[in-house]
């Protein structure tokens, strides 16, 4: 039995038998390194060095920065914020969800992160104003994913990491997209509601009530403009913008906002510890199995099959693009990217596609890919505060899930959305 036949068939029998991800990457990883008479301390060397670079310290920075939003009090007073933005629209608070989800993913990075952020103070009040609980719990999972794609993104770290392109640039190429999922969404929930009785009890929009709400959540809107404007300035790079935003976070919620406390800082960094252990295990051993896949030129019998298919490049990215949404309904967001980054891009660079326009791409897919069962990581994170069941919140879901799916084409068919600023 050769070494890669091997790798996938143990992979493929764990997945069967029920085994998680991480521990069928690595175990299959692990057999194929004994089978082929290489000692497992030189697996351990590999996948160390995942994990050992400056970049990737910015994923635990993040991840932090983003728990501590919601006890220093900035989460609350950007829904605030939203709310006054929208006004008594038709699907206001809808509406006003999708707008928090865009402001709470440019601080956090984090997809889980943004839902149950958002979902806590959203959820609750639109099912009181009137929307039906499926409808609101769908409505903040699906806009969580945005908060994978609006920069600072930790996926797109890992991406940039993982293909060795510039986070920066991956940052700026997500900005467009973000907003254009954003808009998307907002234009779904203004026809589902239109007609509905559900503005009930919001404010009316004006100006002063804008402005008075922007004036008490001042520094909870300057939190993205501050590490954005940072990082784009080159004032400090993607990885110090999360160490800022962590200080940044702490100073408004101790002395300004004076909400956060050490029981509620605990906890936030509890939240960090298990959120970040995860996720540095998911890429210690996706690093192990990609690194197999390369030596043994996995990525390069795979493009040359889906060459032989088609030399188009539109049938290409179909193919791909259906792929990754298939493996979003399975895997977890960084295990795609870690796994398919080196098989796929080898394929879209051959056909002349930019890897910064692959990435977003990619990220795009793996966002919509928390709003799909079985695994989507929103899904379980917005029926874990509604009460609404797993089958009735899929069910759902799958209005927004195929407006963005169009977003995605529209991206791939026009690629300037995604580059023209990283090309500035």
């Amino acid at each position: 039995m050769s070494a890669p036949i091997l790798l996938f068939s143990a992979f493929g029998t764990l997945l069967i038998m029920g085994a998680p991800i991480t521990l069928a990457l690595a175990l299959s990883a692990a057999v194929t390194y004994l089978y082929v008479g290489q000692e497992l301390t030189t697996l351990v060397q590999i996948a160390f060095s995942s994990v050992n670079s400056f970049p990737i310290m910015a994923l635990p920075a993040f991840v932090l920065a983003g728990a501590l939003m919601e006890c220093a009090g900035i989460s609350r007073r950007i829904v605030t914020v939203a709310e006054h933005m929208v006004g008594q629209m038709s699907g206001g608070l809808a509406i006003t969800a999708v707008l928090a989800c865009v402001f709470f993913g440019a601080i956090s990075g984090s997809g889980p992160a943004t839902t149950a952020a958002v979902g806590m103070l959203m959820i609750p009040a639109m099912t009181r104003r009137g929307y039906k609980e499926d409808y609101a719990a769908a409505a903040v999972a699906t806009a969580g994913g945005i908060g994978i794609i609006i920069p600072p993104s930790i996926p797109m770290v890992i991406y940039g990491v993982t293909a060795q392109e510039s986070i920066t640039k991956m940052f700026l190429g997500g900005v467009i997209p973000g907003f254009l999922f954003a808009f998307s969404l907002i234009g779904l929930h203004y026809c589902f509601c239109r007609g509905k009785d559900l503005a009930s009890g919001l404010p009316s929009f004006s100006l002063r009530n804008l402005f008075k709400s922007l004036g008490d959540g001042f520094y909870a809107v300057m939190a993205p403009v501050v590490i954005l404007g940072g990082i784009y300035s080159g004032a400090f790079t993607p990885t110090e913008a999360a160490v800022v935003a962590i200080f940044y976070t702490m100073i408004v919620g101790i002395f300004i906002y004076k909400e956060m406390s050490l029981p509620t800082f605990m906890k936030s960094l509890e939240t960090t510890v298990w959120i970040t252990g995860r996720v540095l295990i998911i890429m210690f051993a996706a690093y192990a199995f990609g690194r197999l896949l390369v030596q043994y030129r996995i990525p390069e019998v795979i493009a040359k099959g889906m060459l032989s298919v088609s030399s188009n490049h539109l049938v290409i990215w179909a193919m791909v693009t259906v792929f990754l949404l298939f493996l979003g309904m399975f895997m977890e967001t960084l295990a795609i990217i870690m796994l398919v980054t080196p098989v796929l891009l080898p394929v879209m660079t051959t056909l002349g596609v930019d890897p910064i326009h692959f990435g977003v791409v990619l990220v795009c897919c793996c966002a919509i890919g928390f709003s799909t069962p079985p695994l989507g990581e929103n899904l379980f994170v917005s029926s874990g505060i509604s009460g609404v069941s797993l089958e009735r919140l899929s069910i759902k879901a799958l209005p927004f899930c195929a407006i963005n799916i169009l977003c995605i084409i529209i991206m791939i068919l026009f690629p300037q959305i995604i580059l023209w600023l990283p090309n500035l």
